[in-house]
């Protein structure tokens, strides 16, 4: 549902990347899973790790609490972004705009990525970069349920990440085109030499009522 606003065949931009990420060549009845969101879970992954086995020596002290709840959800950060990708019907290149989002407000706010944030930050950021270069999208009572949080608090984590944000939600082409480039070496990176990252830089149908049953792992 929607079609990237930015345009990605600007001069100076590799599009072999996008083909490559899954940003382009997943038409309409194309069935396929876009690399982008296999490749964002496993950089997510190896930063919340890093993150996690730091703060057993390092005392974070994160200035958003909001995006915290009291324990991990059971769902991993894998799978909860293949459900985002299936039911909320955004296109691929939501997923690598909500990255760069993530980014400015890790860096804009000193919190580190942690099991107990990464869930909501994912479905908050997702929602946002919905709603600014797609077409069309769904409401937020629609990605609550398909993130596992009621819409009360979604609307709270939204309005908290854009004034995190300062409401600059902005992406030029020059910057789609690095954080694709440097997702793509990071990833090399990862499964070359295994080293973890330093930090994260950088429709089809309503879902069924067993599909819903994983609302609760995002509870606090």
């Amino acid at each position: 549902m929607g079609t990237l606003a930015i345009d990605i065949e600007g001069e100076g931009v590799d599009s072999d990347i996008y083909f490559d990420l899954g940003f382009k060549g997943l038409g309409k009845g194309v069935v396929g899973t876009p690399r982008i969101l296999s490749l964002l879970s496993s950089l997510l992954e190896k930063s919340v790790q890093k993150n996690e086995t730091e703060s057993e020596t390092v005392n974070f002290k994160d200035t958003v609490a909001i995006f915290h709840g009291l324990r991990a959800p059971t769902i991993s950060i894998q799978h909860y972004i293949d459900r985002i990708f299936k039911y909320a019907g955004c296109s691929p290149s939501c997923f690598l705009v909500a990255y760069i989002y993530v980014d400015r407000f890790l860096q804009r706010t000193d919190v580190h990525l942690t099991s107990l944030n990464v869930h909501r930050l994912l479905i908050t950021s997702v929602l946002v970069a919905a709603k600014f270069i797609d077409d069309a999208f769904f409401n937020n009572a629609y990605y609550a349920r398909v993130g596992g949080v009621s819409t009360a608090e979604l609307n709270r984590l939204e309005m908290s990440f854009l004034f995190s944000l300062d409401f600059r939600l902005k992406v030029t082409v020059n910057t789609f085109q690095r954080y694709c480039s440097q997702l793509q070496k990071e990833y090399r990176d990862i499964h070359q030499i295994e080293r973890p990252i330093r930090v994260c830089r950088i429709k089809d149908s309503w879902p069924s009522k067993s599909d819903t049953q994983c609302a609760p792992t995002i509870s606090r």
